[in-house]
């Protein structure tokens, strides 16, 4: 049993690192004959290790991107590997020669690849260049943290600053996605405290500590999530706009990254019909007053007054 083991797991190996491999090559390989290969692959079928025959002649390799190697744990599975030891510290005389080098083999696979990502993790980060609030002197932004944590489904356990009460509080959050939004960075996740998916600003996190507690992310789905949001201010609301851009700025519209698909109808004067649903209009309403008098909102009325007001309260500012 211990001998064919070996040689699954070897078939395992083999296959992975050269996809392709005939069953011929593989009885050489592992000093076997083919008949005993094409049982072992059957039995790897049966423990549901996905491995496909592409042909006569064109050898086995995995389905998808199934792989063995490097070790895919997660740190309450690494966690609880490391233990094996001492659980098994009663019956170790009864452990065959060679268990604790195996045990030592696999966690040290374990603490390259754990080390590797890290690496990977910190050249990311330091590409990323982040702003600062100016309000703070430190530029302590915990994005090295927060991509780890998501990388690995570790819950970070922060005090964060809530800018419309004013106060911090200490959370648990679940990190799902970064977003990046005007120059800024926004975690989305599921906080413990309110028991739902919630949106942070990066900036006003004051600390983050990556918890043991691992989490899973069941059926989220981001972009029903976002959907009709602007920017990354949510809302409950379904509002059509109609906006106007003078032929001027029109090809600069059509050049903008936009996170909603929008509806846009050239117009025979060189003008650009600009229609969009959002859930809350204070962002977008920003984004269009950039564009001054080469941008008229039509629809919905409402909002034009809101506009007309506006400029009437500039107007009287600069007045004075």
């Amino acid at each position: 049993m211990t001998e064919r083991l070996i040689r699954l797991m070897r078939i395992i190996n083999l296959i992975q690192s050269k996809p392709g491999i005939l069953a011929r090559e593989l009885a050489e390989r592992c000093e076997t004959a083919e008949r005993t290969i094409y049982r072992d692959l059957e039995a790897l079928h049966a423990m549901n290790i996905p491995i496909s025959n592409y042909g006569h002649g064109k050898g086995y390799a995995f389905i998808s991107n199934f792989s063995m190697y490097p070790l895919d744990w997660t740190e309450q599975e690494a966690l609880s590997f490391s233990m094996l030891p001492s659980v098994l510290e009663q019956i170790k005389p009864l452990l065959p020669e060679g268990f604790d080098s195996a045990f030592e083999k696999v966690m040290g696979v374990h603490q390259k690849e754990k080390s590797k990502r890290a690496d990977i993790v910190q050249h990311v980060t330091d590409v990323i260049q982040m702003g600062t609030p100016a309000y703070r002197e430190d530029g302590t932004s915990f994005l090295y943290d927060i991509i780890q944590a998501s990388l690995s489904q570790q819950t970070i356990q922060t005090v964060y600053y809530t800018q419309s009460r004013n106060e911090e509080s200490q959370r648990n959050i679940d990190p799902y996605y970064l977003v990046p939004r005007d120059h800024r960075f926004y975690l989305i996740g599921y906080c413990h405290s309110a028991g739902d998916i919630r949106t942070f600003r990066i900036s006003r996190f004051r600390n983050v500590k990556l918890l043991s507690q691992s989490f899973d992310k069941g059926d989220f789905n981001l972009k029903s999530y976002m959907k009709n949001t602007w920017s990354i201010e949510r809302g409950e609301e379904q509002i059509r706009f109609k906006v106007k851009f003078h032929a001027d700025i029109a090809r600069y519209v059509k050049e903008e990254e936009l996170f909603v698909k929008p509806k846009m109808t050239p117009q025979k004067d060189g003008s650009l019909l600009f229609e969009v649903t959002v859930n809350h209009e204070r962002e977008f309403m920003n984004w269009v007053s950039q564009y001054g008098p080469d941008a008229e909102i039509l629809e919905p009325k409402s909002y034009r007054e809101v506009m007309r007001q506006k400029l009437e309260r500039w107007k009287i500012l600069y007045e004075a």
